[in-house]
């Protein structure tokens, strides 16, 4: 087993885990809300004579967005190997603040002309390119702090905050549609959202400036390093790849759902905000348990048994959307997609965490994250509408969902098991 001389891990203190999570929430607040006003923005940004061109030009700039996300996790992910995680943290935080900024001031279309796109795809590139740095060194900073049982749990946290960043972003979506009228919700209203979020940024950058740092610090990994089921970090890459990539698709479906309830099914926007509030929400609440139960009875039962019926579920929820149309089989169907993918991410995050070595986890977890969700992630939305479109088929996401799943069973298989709880056991 190889010797570490680095400093033991001191007890964390909470305000810095909330630090961490705080931050990380508020990132993925930025960058969902794009998606949940995506109807608005393309009226806004790209007019267009034909609805459907106009939606689908935003959905691509939504996805440009993802082009980035590699490079931001060789930047700022490997500097969170060379430097620290803290300077790494504060780094894509800051970059991220300015573009939401400048995305929510930044005029219309009518207003200032062809200057208006090319303004929203540079604040997009520049959010993509802040969130693919975010993931790996905070992602890192946990697992580092966490105890060697609990790692699972602390990961959770990460997901957890993701979730309620999603319900935030939902709340504020449903109250914006019941207090504003469509026209002032289109003109300026659903900019109110992403200033909502640029005010938390000075607090945010101060939380985060009283971190301590865990890059040297012991972190039992290298018991791990030396198990001989330990696969090697390019076996990891790959599964990472697999397993994020499937995940990231069926988050994506999940948060299309508001505008795939005002677009194709034609409902009211305070009912498909509502979808995304039933996501967070189910998210907030499962993630935690998902990490529980991973550290009790390993990664892979936790990952293989949500996931597989997810497969199952797929179609069966967009069919009953599709079909009703009602509020309640909206907010039911999307209720148990929401459930059953929450309870299955958490272990795979963990999992391709602590299997990778300190010295290259930042950068190896950031780069391997974001070129799984650039390939995946920002296609997603695009292709769901194209689909819709082609196909004429309402239930089309379910398919395309079925389809990542089975990808990521795949992988679920492959990757060994990493808890030390359950390899303790063997």
């Amino acid at each position: 087993m190889p010797t570490d001389t680095a400093t033991p891990r001191p007890v964390l203190p909470f305000r810095h885990v909330l630090a961490v999570v705080l931050g990380n929430a508020l990132e993925f607040y930025d960058f969902l809300t794009y998606a949940f006003f995506a109807v608005q923005i393309g009226r806004t940004f790209f007019p267009n004579e034909s609805a459907n061109s106009s939606l689908l030009l935003s959905l691509a700039t939504f996805g440009a967005g993802f082009i980035t996300r590699p490079l931001g996790g060789v930047v700022i992910g490997m500097m969170g190997d060379r430097v620290g995680r803290k300077p790494a943290m504060l780094l894509s935080f800051s970059l991220m603040g300015i573009a939401i900024v400048g995305l929510a001031l930044t005029p219309s279309y009518n207003s200032i002309g062809v200057a208006a796109p090319i303004l929203v795809l540079c604040f997009r590139l520049l959010q993509g390119f802040s969130l693919g740095g975010e993931v790996g060194p905070t992602t890192a900073y946990m697992i580092e702090a966490a105890p060697p049982n609990r790692r699972a749990l602390y990961a959770s946290m990460q997901g957890a905050t993701q979730d309620f960043a999603v319900l935030c972003a939902g709340l504020i979506g449903v109250v914006l549609a019941n207090l504003l009228d469509a026209d002032t919700l289109q003109n300026w209203g659903w900019r109110i959202a992403f200033l909502i979020g640029a005010a938390i940024i000075p607090f945010g950058l101060i939380a985060r400036s009283g971190l301590m740092e865990t890059l040297e610090q012991k972190d039992g990994a290298e018991e791990m390093e030396a198990h001989p089921d330990a696969p090697t970090p390019w076996r990891i890459a790959l599964l990472g790849l697999c397993l994020l990539g499937s995940g990231t698709i069926c988050t994506y479906v999940m948060t299309y759902l508001a505008t795939y309830a005002t677009d194709t099914l034609g409902m009211p926007s305070r009912l498909a905000f509502g979808a995304t509030v039933v996501v967070g929400l189910c998210g907030l609440c499962l993630d935690p348990v998902s990490g529980w139960l991973s550290d009790r009875f390993g990664r892979k039962p936790i990952m293989f048994i949500p996931t597989f019926l997810l497969f199952l579920a797929a179609y069966p929820a967009f069919l009953v959307i599709s079909h009703y149309r009602t509020e309640t089989a909206l907010l039911s169907a999307t209720a148990v997609l929401a459930c059953l993918s929450a309870l299955g991410q958490i272990p795979i995050l963990t999992a391709l965490t602590e299997s990778l070595p300190r010295r290259i986890r930042s950068g190896s977890l950031a780069i391997i994250y974001a070129v799984a969700i650039a390939t995946f992630g920002g296609t997603t939305q695009f292709m769901l509408k194209w689909l819709i479109d082609v196909t004429g088929n309402p239930q089309a996401p379910g398919f395309y969902m079925m389809g990542a799943i089975a990808f990521g069973l795949v992988g679920i298989v492959l990757i060994p098991e990493s808890a030390p709880a359950a390899r303790h056991k063997r």
